[in-house]
Protein backbone atom coordinates (compact mmCIF):
# COMPACT_ATOMS: atom_id res chain seq x y z
CA UNK A 1 0.00 0.00 0.00
CA UNK A 2 2.51 2.44 0.67
CA UNK A 3 4.64 1.78 -2.46
CA UNK A 4 1.42 2.26 -4.22
CA UNK A 5 1.08 5.67 -2.56
CA UNK A 6 5.17 6.34 -3.34
CA UNK A 7 4.05 6.01 -6.97
CA UNK A 8 1.05 7.81 -7.14
CA UNK A 9 2.62 10.51 -5.02
CA UNK A 10 5.73 10.88 -7.87
CA UNK A 11 3.64 10.12 -10.58
CA UNK A 12 1.40 13.29 -9.47
CA UNK A 13 4.66 15.43 -8.83
CA UNK A 14 6.22 14.68 -11.91
CA UNK A 15 2.98 15.53 -14.13
CA UNK A 16 2.75 18.86 -12.00
CA UNK A 17 6.46 19.90 -13.23
CA UNK A 18 5.50 19.03 -17.30
CA UNK A 19 2.59 20.64 -17.08
CA UNK A 20 3.99 23.50 -15.19
CA UNK A 21 7.24 23.48 -16.93
CA UNK A 22 7.36 27.54 -17.89
CA UNK A 23 6.45 28.13 -14.20
CA UNK A 24 8.98 25.66 -12.82
CA UNK A 25 11.63 27.44 -15.39
CA UNK A 26 11.16 30.74 -14.11
CA UNK A 27 10.93 30.16 -10.82
CA UNK A 28 14.75 30.51 -9.89
CA UNK A 29 14.65 34.01 -11.03
CA UNK A 30 11.06 34.82 -9.50
CA UNK A 31 9.13 35.80 -6.38
CA UNK A 32 10.77 33.98 -2.85
CA UNK A 33 7.51 32.02 -2.85
CA UNK A 34 8.44 30.56 -6.67
CA UNK A 35 11.06 29.52 -5.70
CA UNK A 36 10.31 28.51 -2.27
CA UNK A 37 7.65 26.21 -4.16
CA UNK A 38 10.77 24.96 -6.75
CA UNK A 39 12.86 23.12 -3.82
CA UNK A 40 9.32 22.63 -2.20
CA UNK A 41 8.74 20.32 -5.48
CA UNK A 42 12.63 19.09 -5.16
CA UNK A 43 13.00 17.83 -1.89
CA UNK A 44 9.36 16.51 -2.73
CA UNK A 45 10.49 14.22 -5.02
CA UNK A 46 13.65 13.41 -3.25
CA UNK A 47 11.74 12.06 -0.42
CA UNK A 48 9.46 10.02 -2.33
CA UNK A 49 12.63 8.68 -4.03
CA UNK A 50 14.11 8.22 -0.99
CA UNK A 51 10.60 6.57 1.04
CA UNK A 52 10.59 4.07 -2.19
CA UNK A 53 14.14 3.33 -1.73
CA UNK A 54 13.61 2.53 2.06
CA UNK A 55 10.40 0.25 1.02
CA UNK A 56 12.56 -1.52 -1.34
CA UNK A 57 15.22 -2.66 1.10
CA UNK A 58 12.64 -3.88 3.50
CA UNK A 59 13.85 -1.74 6.15
CA UNK A 60 10.62 0.60 6.04
CA UNK A 61 10.22 3.85 7.44
CA UNK A 62 13.02 4.11 10.79
CA UNK A 63 11.43 4.07 14.34
CA UNK A 64 11.91 6.52 16.87
CA UNK A 65 11.81 4.46 19.63
CA UNK A 66 14.31 3.37 21.60
CA UNK A 67 16.78 6.53 21.57
CA UNK A 68 16.92 6.94 25.36
CA UNK A 69 15.03 9.35 27.63
CA UNK A 70 12.16 10.47 26.48
CA UNK A 71 12.58 7.93 23.26
CA UNK A 72 8.83 6.78 23.81
CA UNK A 73 7.23 9.87 21.85
CA UNK A 74 6.20 7.39 19.50
CA UNK A 75 6.26 4.16 20.86
CA UNK A 76 7.37 1.01 18.17
CA UNK A 77 7.83 3.80 15.52
CA UNK A 78 6.38 4.11 12.34
CA UNK A 79 4.87 0.57 12.51
CA UNK A 80 2.78 1.03 15.58
CA UNK A 81 1.56 4.18 14.11
CA UNK A 82 0.51 3.19 10.78
CA UNK A 83 -1.73 0.58 12.76
CA UNK A 84 -4.31 3.03 13.02
CA UNK A 85 -5.44 3.95 9.49
CA UNK A 86 -7.47 6.66 10.18
CA UNK A 87 -4.57 8.36 12.10
CA UNK A 88 -2.52 7.62 8.68
CA UNK A 89 -5.11 9.02 6.67
CA UNK A 90 -5.29 12.24 8.88
CA UNK A 91 -1.53 12.30 8.10
CA UNK A 92 -1.80 12.03 4.65
CA UNK A 93 -4.54 14.54 4.26
CA UNK A 94 -2.10 17.30 6.41
CA UNK A 95 0.51 16.31 4.09
CA UNK A 96 -0.93 16.96 1.10
CA UNK A 97 -2.72 20.12 2.01
CA UNK A 98 1.01 21.70 3.51
CA UNK A 99 2.10 20.54 0.05
CA UNK A 100 -0.24 21.83 -1.64
CA UNK A 101 0.11 25.39 0.19
CA UNK A 102 3.99 25.38 -0.23
CA UNK A 103 3.31 24.48 -4.38
CA UNK A 104 0.24 27.16 -5.05
CA UNK A 105 2.15 29.11 -7.01
CA UNK A 106 2.56 26.04 -9.67
CA UNK A 107 -0.70 24.61 -8.57
CA UNK A 108 -2.96 27.49 -8.96
CA UNK A 109 -4.32 28.22 -12.50
CA UNK A 110 -4.80 31.44 -12.33
CA UNK A 111 -3.43 35.00 -9.94
CA UNK A 112 -5.56 34.77 -6.43
CA UNK A 113 -5.88 39.01 -6.75
CA UNK A 114 -6.94 38.99 -10.84
CA UNK A 115 -9.75 40.59 -11.33
CA UNK A 116 -11.16 40.01 -12.95
CA UNK A 117 -10.10 36.47 -14.04
CA UNK A 118 -9.63 35.33 -17.72
CA UNK A 119 -10.67 32.11 -18.88
CA UNK A 120 -8.78 30.34 -22.33
CA UNK A 121 -10.60 32.67 -24.83
CA UNK A 122 -9.61 35.80 -23.01
CA UNK A 123 -13.01 36.82 -22.49
CA UNK A 124 -13.36 39.01 -19.55
CA UNK A 125 -17.02 38.91 -17.09
CA UNK A 126 -16.60 35.76 -15.32
CA UNK A 127 -18.35 37.25 -12.96
CA UNK A 128 -20.00 34.13 -10.47
CA UNK A 129 -19.45 31.94 -12.94
CA UNK A 130 -20.15 28.21 -12.25
CA UNK A 131 -17.76 25.13 -12.30
CA UNK A 132 -16.20 24.75 -15.37
CA UNK A 133 -13.27 23.33 -17.23
CA UNK A 134 -11.53 26.57 -17.23
CA UNK A 135 -12.84 27.42 -13.56
CA UNK A 136 -12.56 24.17 -11.43
CA UNK A 137 -14.85 25.32 -8.46
CA UNK A 138 -15.99 28.50 -10.42
CA UNK A 139 -15.46 32.04 -9.66
CA UNK A 140 -15.97 34.90 -7.07
CA UNK A 141 -18.55 37.95 -7.17
CA UNK A 142 -15.08 39.96 -8.40
CA UNK A 143 -14.38 37.32 -11.09
CA UNK A 144 -11.68 35.90 -9.41
CA UNK A 145 -11.07 31.74 -9.78
CA UNK A 146 -11.85 30.26 -6.46
CA UNK A 147 -9.62 27.41 -6.94
CA UNK A 148 -6.29 29.80 -7.15
CA UNK A 149 -7.61 31.90 -3.88
CA UNK A 150 -8.39 28.54 -2.03
CA UNK A 151 -4.45 27.05 -3.10
CA UNK A 152 -3.36 30.99 -1.79
CA UNK A 153 -5.35 30.80 1.14
CA UNK A 154 -4.07 28.05 2.32
CA UNK A 155 -0.89 29.71 3.48
CA UNK A 156 -3.11 31.84 5.91
CA UNK A 157 -5.22 29.66 7.23
CA UNK A 158 -2.58 26.58 7.52
CA UNK A 159 0.56 29.05 8.72
CA UNK A 160 -1.55 30.45 11.12
CA UNK A 161 -2.42 27.26 12.80
CA UNK A 162 0.85 26.14 12.88
CA UNK A 163 2.65 29.30 14.37
CA UNK A 164 0.20 30.31 16.67
CA UNK A 165 -0.12 26.35 18.33
CA UNK A 166 4.04 26.32 18.22
CA UNK A 167 4.46 29.62 20.18
CA UNK A 168 1.20 28.26 22.46
CA UNK A 169 2.70 24.70 23.00
CA UNK A 170 5.98 26.60 23.94
CA UNK A 171 4.90 28.69 26.20
CA UNK A 172 2.41 26.55 28.22
CA UNK A 173 5.11 23.60 28.33
CA UNK A 174 7.69 26.10 29.98
CA UNK A 175 4.92 27.52 31.87
CA UNK A 176 3.45 23.94 33.31
CA UNK A 177 6.87 22.17 33.73
CA UNK A 178 8.39 24.68 36.09
CA UNK A 179 4.97 24.87 38.39
CA UNK A 180 4.63 21.25 37.94
CA UNK A 181 8.08 20.90 39.15
CA UNK A 182 9.04 23.72 41.75
CA UNK A 183 5.76 24.01 43.68
CA UNK A 184 4.81 26.16 46.13
CA UNK A 185 4.14 29.99 45.40
CA UNK A 186 5.82 29.56 41.95
CA UNK A 187 2.56 27.11 40.78
CA UNK A 188 0.93 29.12 43.16
CA UNK A 189 1.36 32.35 41.15
CA UNK A 190 1.06 30.75 37.60
CA UNK A 191 -1.68 28.56 38.72
CA UNK A 192 -3.96 32.09 39.61
CA UNK A 193 -2.51 33.54 36.54
CA UNK A 194 -3.96 31.07 34.13
CA UNK A 195 -7.29 31.07 35.93
CA UNK A 196 -7.86 34.38 35.54
CA UNK A 197 -7.01 33.76 31.57
CA UNK A 198 -9.68 30.58 31.33
CA UNK A 199 -12.23 32.49 33.27
CA UNK A 200 -12.99 34.88 29.96
CA UNK A 201 -14.29 32.37 27.03
CA UNK A 202 -11.75 32.46 24.58
CA UNK A 203 -13.53 34.25 21.47
CA UNK A 204 -14.53 37.06 24.07
CA UNK A 205 -10.39 37.86 25.01
CA UNK A 206 -9.83 36.96 21.06
CA UNK A 207 -12.09 39.63 19.78
CA UNK A 208 -11.11 42.11 22.30
CA UNK A 209 -7.58 41.76 21.37
CA UNK A 210 -8.08 42.33 17.83
CA UNK A 211 -10.48 44.60 17.72
CA UNK A 212 -7.90 46.68 19.76
CA UNK A 213 -5.55 46.28 16.75
CA UNK A 214 -5.16 46.81 13.32
CA UNK A 215 -5.71 43.74 11.79
CA UNK A 216 -2.52 41.70 10.45
CA UNK A 217 -0.82 38.23 10.38
CA UNK A 218 1.34 38.57 13.35
CA UNK A 219 -1.62 39.78 15.58
CA UNK A 220 -3.29 37.14 14.65
CA UNK A 221 -1.11 34.54 15.48
CA UNK A 222 0.08 35.71 18.90
CA UNK A 223 -4.26 36.44 19.57
CA UNK A 224 -4.50 32.62 19.11
CA UNK A 225 -1.11 32.43 21.19
CA UNK A 226 -2.80 33.90 23.82
CA UNK A 227 -5.96 32.13 23.62
CA UNK A 228 -4.36 28.67 23.60
CA UNK A 229 -1.29 28.32 26.36
CA UNK A 230 -3.53 27.86 29.27
CA UNK A 231 -4.60 24.65 28.37
CA UNK A 232 -1.29 23.31 27.53
CA UNK A 233 -0.20 24.58 30.91
CA UNK A 234 -2.62 23.03 33.13
CA UNK A 235 -1.78 19.57 31.01
CA UNK A 236 1.52 19.97 31.45
CA UNK A 237 1.79 21.04 34.93
CA UNK A 238 -0.14 17.85 35.63
CA UNK A 239 1.69 15.44 33.50
CA UNK A 240 5.01 16.78 35.77
CA UNK A 241 3.43 16.50 38.98
CA UNK A 242 3.32 12.49 38.04
CA UNK A 243 5.92 12.62 36.51
CA UNK A 244 8.37 13.82 39.41
CA UNK A 245 7.16 11.09 42.04
CA UNK A 246 7.79 8.06 39.99
CA UNK A 247 11.17 5.96 40.73
CA UNK A 248 13.58 7.13 37.86
CA UNK A 249 13.30 11.44 39.53
CA UNK A 250 13.89 10.19 42.76
CA UNK A 251 16.41 7.81 41.51
CA UNK A 252 17.84 11.02 39.80
CA UNK A 253 17.77 13.25 42.63
CA UNK A 254 19.54 10.92 44.80
CA UNK A 255 22.53 10.85 42.64
CA UNK A 256 22.63 14.58 43.14
CA UNK A 257 21.26 15.93 39.62
CA UNK A 258 20.27 19.55 39.20
CA UNK A 259 16.69 20.68 39.14
CA UNK A 260 17.25 21.67 35.67
CA UNK A 261 18.97 18.66 34.81
CA UNK A 262 15.86 16.25 36.32
CA UNK A 263 13.23 18.55 34.49
CA UNK A 264 14.74 19.13 31.29
CA UNK A 265 16.18 15.36 31.09
CA UNK A 266 14.26 13.53 32.60
CA UNK A 267 10.83 15.10 33.06
CA UNK A 268 9.77 17.10 29.70
CA UNK A 269 10.91 14.00 27.40
CA UNK A 270 8.21 11.36 29.27
CA UNK A 271 5.55 14.08 28.88
CA UNK A 272 6.36 15.24 25.17
CA UNK A 273 3.31 12.41 24.20
CA UNK A 274 0.63 14.12 25.56
CA UNK A 275 1.84 17.67 24.09
CA UNK A 276 2.46 16.34 21.01
CA UNK A 277 -1.36 15.25 20.89
CA UNK A 278 -2.44 18.70 22.36
CA UNK A 279 -0.73 20.33 19.83
CA UNK A 280 -2.07 18.34 16.99
CA UNK A 281 -5.05 19.01 18.07
CA UNK A 282 -4.67 22.47 18.56
CA UNK A 283 -3.64 22.87 15.08
CA UNK A 284 -7.18 22.23 14.08
CA UNK A 285 -8.72 24.20 16.72
CA UNK A 286 -6.69 27.37 15.63
CA UNK A 287 -7.31 26.95 12.25
CA UNK A 288 -11.02 27.20 13.20
CA UNK A 289 -10.38 30.07 15.24
CA UNK A 290 -8.70 32.21 12.69
CA UNK A 291 -11.62 31.22 10.00
CA UNK A 292 -13.88 32.67 12.66
CA UNK A 293 -11.88 35.87 13.32
CA UNK A 294 -11.92 36.65 9.23
CA UNK A 295 -15.51 35.96 8.76
CA UNK A 296 -16.16 38.40 11.39
CA UNK A 297 -13.85 41.09 9.35
CA UNK A 298 -11.27 41.03 12.15
CA UNK A 299 -8.38 38.34 10.69
CA UNK A 300 -5.94 39.13 8.18
CA UNK A 301 -6.14 42.18 5.83
CA UNK A 302 -9.66 41.73 3.80
CA UNK A 303 -7.37 41.99 0.94
CA UNK A 304 -5.45 38.94 1.41
CA UNK A 305 -7.05 35.22 0.62
CA UNK A 306 -8.05 33.20 3.53
CA UNK A 307 -10.43 30.72 3.70
CA UNK A 308 -12.53 32.40 6.75
CA UNK A 309 -12.62 35.74 4.15
CA UNK A 310 -13.51 33.76 1.28
CA UNK A 311 -16.70 32.62 3.11
CA UNK A 312 -17.34 36.10 4.30
CA UNK A 313 -17.41 37.41 1.13
CA UNK A 314 -19.41 35.02 -0.34
CA UNK A 315 -22.32 34.75 2.01
CA UNK A 316 -24.47 36.94 0.40
CA UNK A 317 -24.17 34.87 -2.89
CA UNK A 318 -24.91 31.22 -1.45
CA UNK A 319 -27.91 31.20 -3.20
CA UNK A 320 -27.16 32.13 -6.49
CA UNK A 321 -23.31 30.83 -6.22
CA UNK A 322 -23.09 28.30 -3.94
CA UNK A 323 -19.78 27.55 -4.99
CA UNK A 324 -17.88 30.23 -3.54
CA UNK A 325 -18.89 29.20 -0.09
CA UNK A 326 -18.64 26.03 -0.69
CA UNK A 327 -15.15 25.26 -1.22
CA UNK A 328 -13.36 27.59 0.85
CA UNK A 329 -16.00 25.90 3.81
CA UNK A 330 -14.94 22.36 2.33
CA UNK A 331 -11.24 23.21 2.84
CA UNK A 332 -11.66 24.00 6.63
CA UNK A 333 -13.72 20.64 7.21
CA UNK A 334 -11.03 18.55 5.28
CA UNK A 335 -7.94 20.31 7.50
CA UNK A 336 -9.78 20.61 10.42
CA UNK A 337 -10.77 17.05 9.90
CA UNK A 338 -7.31 15.95 9.10
CA UNK A 339 -5.75 17.25 12.44
CA UNK A 340 -8.50 15.85 14.74
CA UNK A 341 -7.68 12.50 12.99
CA UNK A 342 -3.82 12.72 13.63
CA UNK A 343 -4.64 13.55 16.78
CA UNK A 344 -7.08 11.28 17.84
CA UNK A 345 -4.52 8.30 16.30
CA UNK A 346 -1.92 9.37 18.15
CA UNK A 347 -3.57 9.90 21.49
CA UNK A 348 -4.44 5.82 21.07
CA UNK A 349 -0.67 5.59 20.03
CA UNK A 350 0.46 7.24 23.31
CA UNK A 351 -1.55 6.19 25.27
CA UNK A 352 -0.19 5.12 28.77
CA UNK A 353 -2.12 2.25 29.30
CA UNK A 354 -1.33 0.47 26.39
CA UNK A 355 2.38 1.01 26.59
CA UNK A 356 2.91 4.55 25.34
CA UNK A 357 4.81 5.98 28.31
CA UNK A 358 8.72 5.65 28.45
CA UNK A 359 11.21 6.00 31.01
CA UNK A 360 14.91 6.32 30.58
Amino acid sequence: MEGGAALVLWIALLALAAARLDRVLEAPGGALDQRLALLTLVLALGAVWWWSWVGVRGGGLPSVAGRGPGSGILPGGWPAFRKNRMAVLGLWIAGILYLAMLLAPFLAPFDPLAMPAFHETGDAGMRLAPPSRAHIMGTDQYSRDVLSRILYGARISLTIGLLAVGISITLGTFLGAVAGYLGGVVDAVLMRLLDMFMAFPSIVLLLAVVALFEPSLPLVVAALALTQWPFTTRMVRGEILALREREFAEAARALGFSRFRILLRHLLPNALPAVVVVATLGVGNAIVLEAGLSFLGLGVPAATPSWGTMVDHGRAYLLDAWWVVTFPGLAIVLAVLAFNLLGDGLRDVLDPRQGGRAEP
